[in-house]
Formats: structure tokens, sequence, C-alpha cells
């Protein structure tokens, strides 16, 4: 990874920064994004004092313009891209039957939308150095999670693009990793959004009980390394894909019963 050229859309915390943290360590040259800028900032300065060579962009990634500056900022600093990482992304929690439809559509945005338009904008540089386009999904694109309509639908969806983009790009020499994190302790379920478009504020789940970013991001970091084609964490993200592939009607009873066991769940026990 070393002089290799990476960007990491929503690298100002969670698993985006530390996935900064793990790349720019080994030698990579990053570009990382946000929306906040004080939030990006304090980042870049964080990932600076370690040595790390890295900008920062703000960006939103639902708006296409956004990511092909985005990309023409990654070439002009350093004249190539080998990675894109789209990791930036947002939740929801609410029953499909009491969502604002426009809070699915925001997050289809985010999570579908925004890793097309990089992708896209990034793509040229990539194939040109036969480098990687890397999605952070969910095992909630393998499973759906009942509360979580738009995520789940934007992971799904992400998959999907995922497939045909590794098929499409087979005899290329570009590596497409779908990387699948199960529940790791982040900002995004305290900024996930409710059934009116509000942030949640607070996690319903145990966050120290998870994995931690640094550990995703090192799972990640070797995948990458070894051109992996699929990434899936936690035991419980690996026994909830094996069992909706081969026993989905057990699937749905266990998923429900652990869903329904988080704080102020929006389906009942």
């Amino acid at each position: 990874m070393k002089d290799k050229v990476v960007i990491i859309t929503g690298g100002s915390s969670g698993i985006g920064k530390a996935m900064a943290e793990r790349f720019g360590s080994a030698g990579s040259k990053l570009l990382i994004t946000g929306r906040n800028k004080t939030e990006l900032d304090n980042a870049v300065a964080e990932l600076k004092g370690k040595g790390i060579t890295v900008v920062g962009f703000q960006a939103d990634v639902s708006i296409e313009d956004d990511n092909k500056r985005m990309a023409e900022e990654a070439i002009r600093t350093y004249n190539r891209i080998d990675i894109l990482i789209n990791n930036a992304g947002i939740s929801m929690r609410a029953l499909f039957s009491e969502v604002d439809l426009d809070v699915v559509k925001k997050v289809m945005d985010i999570n579908f939308y925004g890793v097309l338009y990089a992708t896209k904008y990034c793509l040229p540089e990539i194939t040109k150095n036969k480098g990687s386009v890397i999605g952070i999904s969910s095992i909630a694109g393998y499973r759906g999670l009942p509360g979580r309509t738009g995520y789940s639908a934007s992971k799904f969806a992400l998959n999907g693009f995922l497939e045909v983009l590794r098929t499409e790009l087979l005899k290329t020499g570009v590596h497409v990793l779908t990387a699948c994190p199960g529940f790791t302790a982040s900002n995004i379920r305290k900024r996930s959004l409710t059934k009116d478009g509000s942030q949640q504020g607070e996690s319903p789940r145990q966050e120290e009980k998870m994995m931690t970013a640094e550990e995703c991001a090192e799972h990640i970091y070797n995948a990458t390394i070894k051109r992996k084609r699929t990434l899936i964490l936690t035991t419980q993200g690996k026994l909830a894909v094996f069992l909706n592939k081969w026993l989905p009607s057990l699937a749905d009873k266990m998923v429900y019963n652990v869903m329904a066991k988080e704080a102020n769940a929006p389906i009942t026990k």
C-alpha cells in the first residue's frame, strides 16, 4: 500500500477514519471526505500528527458534482487514484408503515447513489492503475433487518452494483471488494434517522460489546491487500448470512427476535 493513493469517503469518523489511519500508517497517500468541515479538519490534523500524508475534501456524496470534484482534487494533488473506499453512509430506524418516504430516499441517495457517483468519476484512473473499488456494505445487504427499510434496501442495491461492476471489470485487473461489517462501534447509529428524518441521537445497542472500528479497518485493509471478493465480519454476521441462505424462515424469526431486543425497538418482542 506504500505510495498508493486512496480516497475514503466519510473518512472523518468511525470506520472511515480508522481505515484512514490503517492505510496511512502503511504509507498510502490519502484524500478523505466529510460533510462537516470542523470534523474533517480535526481528522486531517490528527492524521497528519501521526505522520500520515492526507488532504481533506468537504463533500456530500449524494451530490454528483461533489464526487466529480473529489476525483479531480485527488488527481490534482497526487496525479493518480489507486483505491476508492466507498465508506460514507447513513442508517435509519423506523417501521416502513410509519416512515416518511423522504427518509428512505435520503438513505438511498447517500448509501447507493453516492457510491455510483464516486465510482463513476474515479473508475478511469483506477482502471488505468489496476487498482481497487471497495464498497463498505453491511450484513443488512444480505439479510433485511426490520426497522431498517431504507438501510437494508440501499445495501442490497450496493451489493448488486458491486457484483455487476466486478463482473464487468473481470478482465481489466481491477479489484472489487464488497466488505460487510456486522455491528461495529461507530457514530452511525447515533446519526441514524428516525421516521421523520430527525437524528436518533443515542445508539439503541451496546456499542462497547461490538467490534471496534479499528478491528474492522484492519480486516478491510488485509482484504484489500489480498484482493478478496467479499468480506463478511463477526460471528453473528456470518451466521445471519448462512441462515438466510439455507434456512430463511428460521432466519426471519431469529432476526426479528434479535432486533426486538433493541432499546425502544420499533417492533415488539
